[in-house]
């Protein structure tokens, strides 16, 4: 069996400004949409049913912070394939031909839901595999992806904190526009999650929510979503570190079935940057770690 890392060129990227402008720094993990052909022949669900797992286009909608100074990173690979906004072994030992390791958290509500590192099901809760797959298939997806990326993502988020004092990681990803109950309410065109205002101290978030509301967007702040494993593991206000879930109504910006950009799509691109701008704009002293007045 090929290596998950050599069906993707490369697995992901990172994009950088030319003059970077500031310590703001835009991460979308779900939008790849590369799947490898051992994985579609494995799955029992044809490309489009899988696709609804995907934060579709959303790395091309923040792909103009680039040009604003902001540097920007991106996986290739899809979440259903791995997903990068887990812990790294979430595993469910239902799914697997073979033991998973001992130290693999078989029991969180996401692994609970299908929803692991590895995902059993997408969409509606429906299943990908008709058969168990071998362990050592997901424990090669997370050494050869998962753990890549995130030294990639820590890296990056690391070099910034040095080069400004400071750093705040934008993670940005797409919700469907409505959950699927007939009685639900329609959802916000924006969630904001911040882990209950543990991941950023709260200049971040209302500036975030300030400049979306100023354009005409509706906002909630953690609810449906508070933040995902890189909001919560990333952020740390403390030493300067701060990270803010941005989920973005998919009706924005693209037909939901048939997997299109609409005429909108270009409008809120074009806010994307407006708000990567409105963060870079925060003063740097408001973001760095307080430290105590010298005696």
């Amino acid at each position: 069996m090929s290596e998950p890392r050599d069906e993707f060129d490369p697995p992901f990227e990172i994009i950088e400004p030319a003059e970077p402008c500031g310590p703001v720094l835009f991460n979308s993990p779900h939008s790849g949409s590369t799947y490898p052909r051992e994985f579609l022949a494995a799955s029992r669900l044809d490309i489009a049913t899988l696709r609804r797992s995907e934060d579709s286009f959303v790395d091309e909608l923040i792909a103009g912070v680039v040009a604003r100074g902001y540097p920007l990173m991106r996986a290739h690979f899809p979440r259903c394939f791995v997903d990068v906004n887990r812990e790294p072994y979430e595993l469910d030992p239902r799914m697997f031909e073979g033991r998973v390791p001992a130290f693999a958290n078989t029991r969180s509500m996401r692994v609970a839901g299908g929803l692991g590192t590895v995902a059993r099901v997408v969409g509606d809760a429906q299943e990908i595999y008709d058969q168990r797959i071998p362990v050592n298939d997901a424990l090669r997806r997370i050494e050869t992806l998962y753990k890549p990326y995130h030294r990639a993502l820590r890296q990056l988020f690391t070099r910034l904190h040095r080069d400004f004092g400071t750093a705040i990681l934008v993670d940005c990803h797409s919700m469907p526009s409505s959950g699927g109950t007939r009685d639900e309410r329609p959802r916000p065109e924006f969630v904001l999650g911040d882990r209950y205002g543990t991941s950023c101290i709260g200049v971040v978030g209302e500036t975030v929510e300030m400049t979306l509301r100023g354009m005409g967007y509706t906002v909630s702040r953690n609810k449906p979503y508070a933040g995902g494993f890189i909001t919560e593991h990333y952020g740390n206000p403390a030493a300067g570190l701060h990270a803010i879930q941005l989920e973005i109504n998919r009706a924005l910006y693209m037909d939901e079935r048939r997997y299109e950009r609409t005429p909108s799509f270009a409008r809120l691109a074009g806010d994307m940057e407006t708000l990567a701008m409105r963060l870079g704009e925060i003063p740097l002293e408001e973001l760095r770690p307080y430290r105590a007045a010298a005696e």
